[in-house]
């Protein structure tokens, strides 16, 4: 129950308009407190004190880990006309100590180096696809859909879900830096020199932050979500953007794949704001695999997997859970303030209110705390209200056979590259469950569909064409003919996870393509 409701969106405009000017005031306080000039006079003093007179004067209170800075330790509190940061790094004398701003709450805390993977020699090269694994460096688990981009450029994927990826690097990228991120934990940052021909598992660290829970409690999420709206056009942009991405989808039954279809394509993105205009999209290149033969009773399709995945860009179309509109019909919580490369996130849970009992959303928005940009979203329908949502999934069901949704996730996130938030990552998991009349057991389909950005352009941006345009609310596998094996060439693409590489493996179609992909 996406938020494509024509009064809504209304409303969210309105929105922004009223409330811009003063998010952008806050947002600004926020940046020059740090840069804004102070005198004191008070001389010899302890630190604790000296971090009182500062809180007395500016408004913002201090909170920090007791084991970092000496409260007694005497510091000479005597400054004119200095910054406020200058004055901390006087008094604290520490260089490991950084600054954030979380409302008037001044958090310091150790500045954590980001480790560097070493390696021995430098391998030239013209094009080399790079391979790795991103997991945590405790339990060694895989992060799904961790973001892995080109510092300097628009280039970029994500991991799949047992956290493997793969990049097509080229010569002119030799100097930038692989950088990689993901919610709760200390980014990465390894120069491209040292990757090429690596296949290498990359360990990410979670952070905790150290947030007295007072922060928490006293932050109110409607509003959060209030900001993080009215900072759409601030954070999106209002211009156009070229994205290309890897589109796939796929249906299960069991353990076997009935098909899978997968695609390279450009998207125009049109602006988020002061755009009547919606987004487009054209193939460059598709192919499939169908694994159906006449003993199969029943075939499940994915319609409109393309159009879905351009939907759920809820920062453009709006989430339900974010609109003013449907806001009242949620219950919202902070449960949680998470690192985020340098910055850091809100976690805000939502749930459907007791009452309501119409089918709405229920998970976790990721908000930044300094621009309040959307960062990331996973949400589910409501399980005890998704079969009132049967016939918005299912357009057409076999006859003598009775189907309906048992589960419907979706995963939706953004990557900021040069001052600008862009869609990064789609991904949406649905199981149906079929059965036959007068027949004892169930059929079960895992759906999926998955859309990753990895490339980003913003320069001469031009609608495309309209013979140029793919059916985007068709059964996309229909509109493929044929299966390429050699489709990837120099592509960037998702690497297939262990379980659908073996139910590729396992149909007739046997390729080389798919073998090497286990070596990592």
């Amino acid at each position: 129950m996406l938020s494509d409701n024509g009064y809504i969106l209304r409303r969210i405009q309105a929105i922004l308009l009223i409330t811009l000017l003063t998010l952008w005031n806050d947002a600004k306080g926020q940046e020059s407190i740090l840069d804004s000039l102070y005198t004191f006079r008070a001389g010899m003093v302890k630190t604790g004190s000296a971090l009182n007179l500062i809180t007395r004067q500016t408004g913002y209170n201090f909170t920090y880990d007791s084991r970092l800075i000496d409260p007694e330790r005497r510091v000479n509190m005597t400054f004119r006309n200095t910054s406020l940061k200058s004055i901390l790094d006087t008094i604290l004398q520490n260089d490991s100590l950084v600054y954030n701003i979380i409302d008037k709450y001044l958090i310091i805390s150790r500045y954590i180096p980001l480790p560097v993977v070493k390696t021995d020699s430098i391998i030239p090269f013209k094009t080399e696809y790079i391979t790795g694994t991103i997991v945590d460096s405790e339990t060694g688990e895989p992060l799904p859909f961790a973001t892995v981009g080109l510092k300097n450029t628009g280039k970029g994927t994500v991991t799949n879900a047992s956290g493997e990826f793969g990049l097509n690097i080229l010569s002119e990228w030799l100097n930038d830096t692989l950088s990689i991120s993901y919610l709760g934990y200390l980014a990465r940052e390894i120069p491209v020199r040292q990757t090429p021909g690596n296949n290498f598992t990359i360990r990410m660290r979670r952070e905790f932050i150290s947030i007295p829970e007072i922060i928490i409690r006293t932050q109110i999420p409607q509003e959060i979500i209030f900001k993080s709206v009215s900072a759409i056009s601030r954070n999106y942009g209002n211009t156009p953007a070229l994205l290309t991405g890897f589109y796939r989808e796929g249906v299960m039954k069991k353990q076997e794949l009935q098909n899978y279809s997968e695609a390279i394509i450009r998207i125009y993105k049109s602006p988020y704001t002061g755009s009547l205009l919606g987004d487009q999209i054209k193939i460059l290149k598709s192919r499939k695999i169908e694994n159906i033969d006449r003993t199969d009773t029943l075939a499940v399709r994915l319609k409109a997997g393309l159009s879905t995945c351009l939907e759920l860009d809820g920062v453009k179309n709006t989430f339900d859970f974010i609109s003013r509109e449907s806001m009242p019909e949620y219950k919202y919580i902070i449960t949680d303030i998470v690192s985020f490369d340098e910055e850091s996130a809100y976690v805000i849970d939502f749930e459907q209110r007791e009452g309501v009992d119409q089918p709405l959303y229920r998970g976790s928005v990721y908000i930044n705390t300094y621009d309040f940009a959307i960062l990331h979203a996973d949400f589910e329908l409501h399980p005890k209200y998704i079969s009132k949502m049967k016939s918005s999934f299912i357009s057409s069901s076999s006859r003598g056979f009775d189907t309906w949704p048992q589960t419907v996730k979706y995963s939706v996130s953004y990557r900021k590259f040069n001052n600008r938030y862009f869609l990064n990552h789609v991904r949406g998991d649905l199981i149906f469950t079929s059965k036959q009349k007068r027949k004892l057991f169930n059929s079960q389909f895992n759906v999926f569909f998955e859309l990753a950005i990895t490339e980003m352009d913003t320069e001469n941006i031009a609608r495309f064409e309209r013979e140029e345009l793919a059916p985007i609310h068709s059964v996309f596998s229909r509109t493929i003919t044929s299966y390429d094996s050699e489709f990837w060439e120099n592509q960037d693409f998702l690497r297939p996870e262990e379980n659908l590489l073996q139910a590729l493996k396992n149909m007739e179609v046997r390729l080389q393509e798919f073998s090497e992909q286990q070596d990592f």
